[in-house]
């Protein structure tokens, strides 16, 4: 009898094992890399990826600079002379990026891919922030700030990004936008429009709103992914930490869901059918079943207010910059994760 039981217990814990072997396989994401970044404290805001050169920018926008790896997260280069770093476009082309730096005064710089000099400098509204770049005209559309604190209205700024100038600017309502997205033609763009809680639809050709679809439930709304084959716009909020899927057809909210706190960035993995959104301490991994359907997969932990993150299908690799802001003995790092099947 005594047998008996040694053996059950013994199947059991061999289960336990296996359950948990399998269920860290099965796990959307592995951590490869951990490179800390002793000395910075505050936030991160934005990746940008040079595949040719083999490299990885980060904005690092409270340590006033942008930081250079290699793709497996070898720290490369620190970049000085920006105030507050935010966006940032690399383009291959030229070896050269442009990044959108400001808080109380807005510019946007253009640097060397070469030296790492800032070559130009354009001149914006205040309280510069997100940007999202569109390959058809090559222009880059640059938010900044209404100026006040209740101002009714703010700009989206183009940047032509060959010649490096200012061709023009749309006005949108509310104080200011978050994250934007642009169709593959390049002729629509969606846009988190904060304050009057809404996506904005703009038409490029025009410059025009043409539509605002109300995010019901929720508020400041932040990270922003586009599945246009299947006509869906993805957007998050922070509060509550909300997914929300949106139709694009007819600006219809189609299914929500839970995600990761203090969210920023989000990706859709189109080969995967995942979306990927990082936020305080986790990121969320939802499976897209089919356009109205989305499951969790899992909650992949990183650290510390990781809301900051890339994710390069080229590479099957997800990146995420662990902030210190609000937690003194916080270990500030670049995490670099490997997407698994």
């Amino acid at each position: 009898m005594f047998a008996k039981k040694l053996l059950a217990m013994g199947a059991l814990l061999i289960f336990a094992f296996t359950v948990k072997v399998n269920a860290q396989e099965k796990m959307p994401m592995k951590l490869v890399a951990t490179t800390p970044l002793p000395g910075f404290t505050g936030d991160f805001d934005h990746f940008a990826v040079d595949l040719k050169g083999k490299r990885l920018f980060l904005t690092a926008e409270d340590h006033k600079t942008v930081e250079v790896f290699d793709l497996d997260g070898k720290r490369i280069k620190s970049i000085e002379g920006f105030d507050q770093p935010h966006a940032i476009l690399f383009m291959t082309d030229v070896n050269k990026f442009i990044v959108t730096d400001g808080d109380g005064f807005g510019r946007v710089e253009l640097v060397s891919g070469e030296d790492y000099k800032i070559l130009d400098t354009i001149k914006l509204p205040p309280g510069v922030d997100g940007a999202v770049y569109n390959p058809v005209n090559k222009y880059y559309y640059v938010e900044s700030g209404g100026g006040e604190k209740d101002a009714p209205t703010h700009k989206i700024n183009i940047i032509d990004s060959k010649a490096f100038k200012l061709v023009g600017d749309i006005t949108l309502p509310g104080t200011h936008s978050e994250a934007m997205a642009i169709t593959r033609d390049g002729k629509k763009m969606y846009v988190n429009l904060s304050t009057p809680k809404e996506v904005g639809v703009v038409d490029l050709a025009t410059r025009e709103l043409t539509a605002r679809w109300p995010i019901t439930g929720a508020e400041t709304p932040n990270s922003m992914a586009l599945d246009e084959p299947h006509h869906r716009l993805f957007i998050a909020t922070r509060n509550p930490p909300k997914f929300f899927a949106f139709d694009t057809d007819t600006g219809k909210i189609v299914t929500t869901a839970p995600v990761a706190a203090f969210n920023d960035d989000m990706w859709f993995d189109a080969a995967r059918k995942r979306i990927y959104l990082s936020g305080s301490e986790t990121t969320t991994v939802l499976a897209q079943k089919d356009a109205d359907h989305y499951e969790l997969v899992a909650e992949v932990k990183t650290g510390f207010r990781a809301k900051t993150s890339l994710y390069v299908p080229q590479l099957n690799r997800f990146y995420a910059a662990v902030s210190g802001k609000g937690k003194p003995d916080a270990q500030l790092a670049v995490e670099v994760f490997d997407v698994q099947p």
